[in-house]
This record gives C-alpha cells, structure tokens and sequence, in this order.
C-alpha cells in the first residue's frame, strides 16, 4: 500500500470518528441546540477535510451548507413494523446498485397526516440501518435525488425513544454524490417518496463564492 493510499485511509478513519462524535452530541442536547452544533460540524468538515465529499477545486471557496430554517414541527417518532423481509438493490449514482433487506416500516405523522417509510439494512458486513426520502422539494428545493434521514454506518444516528425512531427532517442531508458525481451514493427508491414538500435540512444551494 503507497504512503498516499495509507493517508486517505487514515484521514478517512478520522472523517468517521468525527461524524460519530458529532450524532452523539447530538443525540446528548435539546434538538435545536444540536441541529446547530451539527451543522456548524459539518460546515468545518466539508470546508476543510481531506475527506470533504465536495471537489478538492471547490474547497477553497466554500462558504456553507444550506438549510432550512429549524422547524420542530418535523421532527418526531415513528413506530417501526414489521414487513415482509425483502432483498432489493437500490440505484445508485453511477448507474450502480447497492444491496439491502428493506424489513421494516416506519410509521409516523406529520403535517397531520400518516406517513410511511421503509427502513433498510445493509447487507454487508457488520451491517446498517438506512432510510433515505426523496419529496415534492426534490430536483428544485433540494438534491434530486433525494436526501438521507438516517445512515447508521455512517454515523448518521438519531436515536430512539419510547415511543420508537426518532426521524428528525431538519437532520436531513444530501448524499456526497450531490458535491461531486466521483462519489456513488445509493439513492431514494420509489417507495420512500413523500407526496408533500419537506421543507426542512439541507437545500441544495451554492456552498462557494
């Protein structure tokens, strides 16, 4: 293995424990006060890593993610049932696929009205939960397609309560695919499309001057 190849993979390691550093605070303060620590995280990260999925080029003249503003009204908890255990591949950016187990559902309300998402388990090793969305913002208001809830192999973890999952919109976020199209991201598949506008985490915006 070349110095190079031992150094990205070091400063990916690092990029890891930062981001499970950071959904732990997170899951340890009041909403608010952790959605704005989180986004003040990944504005250092994506700024200024080695490992920020935005282009090497673009870095110098990155100014910040963009968000809606916080919104309570999208945060809540979902109860996870059961479903039918089902092996599928998701798309990915690239024209690749990624295996999952889509072996549950969650069900919760917003804006008055049931929803449902299906809640995904990587198949690989060790494992992940993973629940993307796509909704009516998509491809305007936000990236095309779709943007990430909960992504557990990779940090994104918000917790559960008594009452089941906690699904917080306002942490919603684009995949690196959304920065630069050298990284594969899998993507929202149908059935995790909301009929409504999620007006709520990460817009896709300029980030540079």
């Amino acid at each position: 293995m070349s110095s190079a190849r031992v150094d990205d993979t070091l400063a990916l390691l690092d990029w890891k424990r930062r981001i499970f550093a950071l959904y732990a605070e997170v899951r340890a303060s009041p909403p608010e006060v952790g959605w704005q620590r989180w986004r003040d995280v990944r504005d250092e990260l994506f700024g200024g890593h080695p490992q920020s999925p935005v282009a090497r080029e673009a870095r110098e003249g990155f100014v910040g993610l963009d968000y809606f503003p916080y919104d309570a009204a999208w945060r809540g908890t979902a109860e996870v049932v059961p479903a039918e255990s089902r092996a599928i591949s998701i798309g990915a950016s690239g024209g690749e696929t990624v295996r999952f187990d889509r072996f549950a559902q969650a069900r919760f309300t917003v804006q008055g009205e049931p929803r449902t998402l299906d809640v995904y388990w990587l198949e690989g090793y060790g494992g992940g939960l993973f629940v993307p969305f796509a909704d009516a913002t998509s491809g305007s208001e936000t990236y095309g397609a779709g943007r990430y809830l909960l992504d557990t192999v990779k940090g994104a973890d918000l917790g559960s309560s008594e009452e089941g999952l906690v699904l917080d919109f306002n942490f919603a976020y684009n995949p690196s695919c959304a920065y630069d199209p050298q990284w594969v991201c899998p993507l929202a598949p149908a059935a995790n499309r909301l009929g409504l506008p999620v007006r709520a985490g990460e817009r896709f915006g300029d980030h540079a001057r």
